[in-house]
């Protein structure tokens, strides 16, 4: 009886809903309110230290051996960012189809492990990253000296490892909302599957490709803490700024280089990406069958799966490995007890996954209205087009920097609870990747289908439930899995803004400890595994497998 009472009010609830939502005070208010919210929590506290201490610049014109060592820093930084991220598309778009487009039973374990580099903490990925290729008790072991030495190469390799899902994260979240009916009526007029996908998928996926070079691009620029563990002599932005810590000139330097010269190169992105014509029209009807054939595809998904293995998976989880030692040295029972460090460890992994689930929440409330903001032109082609700059501008400041700016901008809530000033870091760190997400698929819906709905008489929250979220459900849980991670794995934000010990802080003062590599190992292991777990039940969940 109360199940029958329960599924008379849903229809109840939902149309009294839709009626408020066709208001134009009350859509306003929440456009506003959106607004309000991305620029006194998202993007000002990032460059309110920038602003403070702009005069500080003057430190850097004036000296002109450090002002051509700042520009060769920012050089590197956008030279290693361009072609990482160029390789994350080439590279990542075919795991993304491998994982939409195949049909083994484990390719929500293979979804689930292309998040890995996003779990591990950014210090510890680095760390994990030099150990694989460039200490001798790892890759290196097999041929008796570093495989990789410290240097530009193996900043590389770490920055493609970290950037690589993001890319894949994006891409399988715009590929599962992709209707295949269109592919398949080109496959029926006779198109071989490359044809289809060249011709038909990709130019409909352009948003979304566009949305992953972009994340890519800037989460490179900004990254410090990894690559602080393998830069060796090789220096970026970043690295530039952390090696002249506490001195205000450089950092602003370096961030507003940084901020002006990527809001540039986005606003390119934004002015000529949707009219790039992709791909090449021309058709080659017997060469793109041969390349459709299966054994081409066997070879680009074994390709893909090595590169992934060998390149990502593997050297970023290498960190973890003394964990079996752990298991086997009897550590194992000392952590599961909770035994001398592994009580703070069990406080901190709680305290990082509350975070995380908290920011995941509050941003999918606060960023959704934005991408609709952005993708639908709700406030005019030319504002919409600044916010949609404006949102990256919080990953592309340095995290050094950036943790900097907001403990500046949030010493002056000093009655505000420190879980909150947490909370609210991470907002501003993790906000640019669900709005990017989001806002290309619903760039990819034509509004020829939102008004097809309004003329049967739909309202405003109508149209999205009914036709908006279906096609952009996994988009929308791409995008939150990528907070998730995001949030969960940060280090250097966390470790300036508040006192609380996350999960990542933790570790990373267990490598400044030099706490056994067992202890390390392990510690990193489990929150490999619980985040592991924790993901594959999302999509479990969300049941995304029948359209794969």
């Amino acid at each position: 009886m109360q199940a029958e009472r329960t599924n008379l009010l849903k229809p109840k609830i939902a149309k009294a809903l839709d009626k408020l939502s066709s208001k134009t005070a009350i859509k306003n208010t929440i456009y506003i309110v959106s607004i309000i919210i991305f620029f006194a929590l998202i993007l000002f506290p990032p460059i309110l230290g920038i602003i403070i201490k702009w005069g500080s610049i003057e430190d850097v014109l004036n000296q002109p051996e450090l002002m051509s060592e700042a520009l060769n820093a920012i050089a590197a930084s956008f030279a290693v960012a361009f072609f990482v991220s160029f390789i994350d598309v080439v590279a990542g778009v075919p795991m993304a189809w491998m994982i939409t487009r195949g049909n083994s039973k484990w390719l929500s374990v293979l979804d689930t492990l292309s998040d890995i580099p996003f779990i591990v903490p950014t210090a510890t990925l680095g760390y994990s990253l030099f150990l694989f290729w460039g200490d001798l008790g790892g890759l290196s072991s097999l041929f008796g000296v570093p495989f990789v030495s410290r240097g530009w190469l193996l900043v590389v390799l770490l920055h493609f490892a970290f950037s690589f899902p993001v890319v894949v994260r994006v891409m399988v979240g715009a590929s599962l909302d992709y209707k295949l009916e269109y592919e398949q009526a080109s496959r029926t007029l006779g198109a071989a599957p490359l044809t289809a996908a060249r011709t038909v998928t990709f130019p409909i996926l352009k948003h979304s490709l566009i949305a992953s070079f972009t994340l890519a691009f800037a989460r490179s620029l900004s990254e410090t803490g990894a690559t602080m563990m393998v830069a060796g002599a090789f220096v970026n932005g970043p690295i530039f700024i952390n090696k002249h810590i506490g001195e205000a000139g450089p950092l602003v330097f370096v961030s507003a280089i940084l901020i002006v010269l990527s809001s540039l190169v986005f606003v390119t992105i934004r002015l000529l990406g949707p009219r790039l014509k992709m791909p090449v029209r021309k058709v080659w009807p017997k060469a793109e069958r041969k390349l459709s054939s299966s054994t081409i595809a066997s070879s680009r998904n074994g390709i893909t799966l090595l590169v992934f293995l060998v390149i990502v998976l593997v050297p970023s989880l290498f960190v973890a490995v003394p964990a079996f030692e752990a298991i086997f040295a009897g550590v194992l029972p000392e952590a599961l007890g909770g035994v001398g460090v592994w009580g703070d460890y069990w406080q901190s992994i709680s305290l990082s996954y509350f975070v995380g689930i908290i920011v995941t929440l509050l941003n999918v409330v606060i960023g959704l209205p934005m991408a609709i903001i952005i993708a639908r032109r709700k406030i005019g082609n030319g504002p919409s087009a600044v916010l949609d700059v404006l949102v990256n501008i919080p990953i592309i400041v340095p995290s050094v920097a950036l943790g900097a700016s907001l403990a500046i901008f949030w010493e002056n809530f000093a009655f505000m609870p420190e879980i909150w000033l947490l909370i609210f870091a991470h907002l501003s760190i993790t906000y640019p990747y669900f709005v990017r997400s989001m806002s290309a698929a619903v760039e990819r819906i034509s509004m020829e289908l939102e008004e097809a709905g309004r003329t049967l008489g739909a309202k405003p929250l109508g149209v999205f439930r009914t036709i908006i979220f279906p096609l952009t459900k996994y988009s929308m849980l791409s995008g939150a899995i990528m907070m998730f991670t995001r949030s969960v794995s940060e280090t250097g934000a966390t470790l300036v803004v508040s006192n609380l010990v996350t999960a990542p802080v933790l570790l990373v003062n267990w490598v400044k400890n030099e706490v056994p590599t067992s202890t390390l190992g392990l510690g990193c292991g489990f929150l490999i595994l619980f985040s592991f777990i924790i993901l594959l039940v999302l999509r479990l969940v969300v049941k995304g497998r029948e359209t794969y």
